[in-house]
């Protein structure tokens, strides 16, 4: 009998009360025996009507609670078997021992007992396998899983110590989920990139039987996939679609790019779209803001390509064409006027390259360095060491004092930086491959000057960019910009020969990636007093690196009929300059569109750099990887083995080849 029960007032208290009333009575029979002899046969009487009735009273309740326990056993099977969730108990094997009836009616065509819980429900493999770790003091004592079973939803409550599993039905939960995730808004834009440059020999007529025939096509293509479509501009569409469709149209991997650029072929310059889209905004506003950016991030990385932009993932689609050269050079003159404002404005000018520089990074620095020198700036350029890449250049730049006294170290770079100072950083626009990272985060007025496709990693804050992926080099950026920046702009021919190098090396002399801006570019400075004999000498490779090339080069094996793929042996360590040399060479191949090119760097990192002649956007392989770079030139470090490195390389190759294929 529980203790509550027998600690009542009329329990163990009556009894104590009673001997008490003995006393008194045998007291007073002390001082009158007849009154005393009274009192002890009404306290034997009143004693005995209490026991009697505490001892009813537990009659009583003995008999109530056996009726309800008896209750309780004839009904508790019909409880457990009626209950809306399912129990099941299972063994060391991890076998069905016992279930209740919602359980079993998963699966009427079959007994349940004796049944492996792997077999019915393959998906809680891994959550039976968790055990408490008695050790551990943040020990799980329980796991919860949502499955999917006959078209029905169930969560799944696993409390593998006592080897039992609950599960619940969640399938109008679960459908209310996907529909409300299925029908969140998305936001797009769609641009006709380069109408002008495709239309610039027609006349209106034309033009606008143009505009029409591709317009009909994007209306067709957003029908199809449930998009609504609004034209904003003879180039401008805005779109308004739910997650559903969105991912729909991931999947077709934007097939709108590949139609308009196809049907639009036969221009002299084919159409192109670039379309920016973004979903998971907290607020329409927000999305509208984001679709922009996702529009102006496919547009700064060349354009015929779609950027999605879903929460923290960014996505981009197509970019298969070659950015399409801007003819007008308007852009080129308000960028040079506002950085030769922005320069007069500061104290002091830093500037900037990648980290293990190149020609490029190294000419366009001296060319914005002359640019800088031409209004009495104090200007600087950052440079931690030298590379094989630079060793002849920086040879002769050494030889004059003005010029290789505008070199500094990080260090001092750091020291120098003020609040009226002015960082420019030249050839990438990713504040983690610059030379320093912590002058970006420390300058307050950032200048970005490069060529390359945009990626998701970009310096945002900063005053002015000029991002132009058409261009072949940043030199020839910077070259365009000297010429608008000044009147009269006289280089010495070390700053010229620089400048042209840059050029050089970018477009293997003047084979890939170049159009006739960079050709004007290169007049200019040969104009200008370049020396290509001193650009010849600079350039010369080295025999023992000819002779370790061959050796690389021989290794080599094709892939996909097209791409060929060179691996060093293990343990070898070889440069990046001269990685990127043997992908270089390998172009040179027949039957070769691409090249990929592994090897283990002095540094630890395992190299990869990647090569193609256009068909092929090697740019989005080394993104996949966490690189980046040109469609034609891109390149990663990775911190693995060499086997991994080749075999994450090979995956990657796989799965763009069964999502869209490898080359245009």
């Amino acid at each position: 009998m529980p203790k509550f029960l027998q600690q009542r007032w009329h329990g163990y208290h009556t009894v104590w009360a009673f001997l008490l009333l003995l006393l008194l009575v045998i007291s007073l029979t002390w001082y009158n025996w007849k009154l005393g002899v009274i009192g002890l046969l009404l306290s034997f009487v009143m004693g005995g009507v209490l026991l009697r009735a505490e001892m009813r009273f537990r009659n009583d309740l003995s008999e109530y609670i056996t009726g309800l326990s008896f209750r309780v056993k004839r009904v508790e099977g019909e409880v457990i078997n009626t209950l809306p969730f399912g129990i099941i108990l299972y063994s060391e094997d991890r076998s069905v021992e016992w279930t209740n009836k919602f359980a079993a009616d998963l699966f009427v065509e079959q007994s349940l007992i004796g049944e492996p819980l792997q077999e019915l429900f393959p998906q809680l493999v891994g959550v039976l396998q968790a055990r408490k770790d008695k050790d551990s003091k943040e020990a799980v004592k329980e796991h919860q899983v949502e499955l999917q079973h006959d078209s029905r939803f169930y969560r799944f409550l696993v409390i593998p110590d006592e080897r039992l599993v609950y599960l619940y039905e969640i399938t109008e939960l679960a459908v209310l989920r996907d529909k409300y995730e299925n029908e969140r808004l998305a936001i797009g834009i769609v641009l006709l990139d380069n109408l002008d440059e495709a239309s610039q020999s027609m006349d209106d007529q034309q033009r606008t039987a143009l505009i029409a025939k591709v317009s009909s096509e994007i209306t067709s293509w957003a029908k199809q996939y449930g998009v609504y479509l609004r034209r904003l501009s003879s180039e401008r569409y805005l779109m308004m679609l739910s997650y559903k469709s969105l991912a729909e149209l991931e999947q077709s991997r934007f097939v709108i790019l590949d139609t308009v650029r196809e049907m639009t072929a036969d221009l002299k310059v084919p159409m192109t779209l670039s379309i920016g889209l973004a979903f998971g905004a907290e607020t329409i506003s927000e999305l509208g803001e984001l679709a922009q950016s996702s529009l102006d991030m496919a547009l700064g990385r060349g354009g015929d390509q779609a950027a999605v932009k879903a929460g923290q993932r960014l996505s981009f689609y197509g970019g298969k064409s070659n950015a399409v050269e801007k003819r007008t050079r308007v852009r080129a003159r308000v960028i040079a006027h506002a950085l030769r404002d922005l320069m007069q404005e500061s104290d002091r000018v830093i500037i900037m390259g990648h980290k293990n520089p190149d020609m490029d990074a190294i000419g366009a620095a001296i060319g914005v360095w002359k640019a800088a020198s031409l209004f009495n700036v104090d200007t600087h350029i950052v440079l931690d060491r030298s590379n094989p890449s630079i060793t002849r250049l920086m040879d002769q730049v050494n030889k004059e004092e003005v010029l290789a006294g505008a070199f500094i170290s990080p260090e001092q770079a750091m020291q120098m930086m003020s609040e009226h100072s002015l960082l420019v950083v030249v050839d990438t626009h990713k504040a983690s491959m610059t030379m320093e990272p912590r002058l970006v985060k420390q300058a307050s007025r950032v200048v970005v000057v490069d060529h390359h496709r945009r990626g998701e990693e970009f310096i945002n804050d900063a005053v002015l960019i000029y991002l132009e992926p058409y261009a072949s080099s940043a030199c020839e950026l910077v070259t365009e910009l000297l010429q608008y920046i000044h009147d009269k702009v006289q280089f010495t021919p070390l700053e010229a020969t620089a400048l042209l190098a840059g050029i050089t090396v970018d477009t293997k002399h003047f084979s890939l990636h170049t159009g006739s801006r960079t050709f004007e570019a290169a007049g200019f400075l040969r104009r200008s007093g370049a020396d290509t004999v001193m650009i010849q000498r600079l350039l010369k490779e080295d025999l023992d690196e000819y002779i370790a090339k061959a050796e690389i080069i021989k290794h080599a094996k094709m892939l996909y009929g097209h791409i060929a793929l060179a691996v060093t042996e293990p343990g070898r360590k070889i440069p990046q300059l001269l990685i990127a040399q043997v992908a270089d060479t390998l172009l040179n191949m027949t039957d070769v569109l691409a090249s990929f090119v592994v090897s283990e760097r002095p540094d630890g990192l395992m190299g990869i750099s990647a090569r193609s002649l256009g068909r092929m956007n090697v740019q989005v392989v080394m993104e996949r990887l966490g690189g980046g770079g040109h469609l034609t030139n891109a390149a990663v470090q990775l911190d693995c083995s060499l086997e991994e490195a080749e075999r994450r390389l090979t995956e990657v190759l796989a799965e763009i080849e069964g999502e869209e294929g490898l080359f245009e």
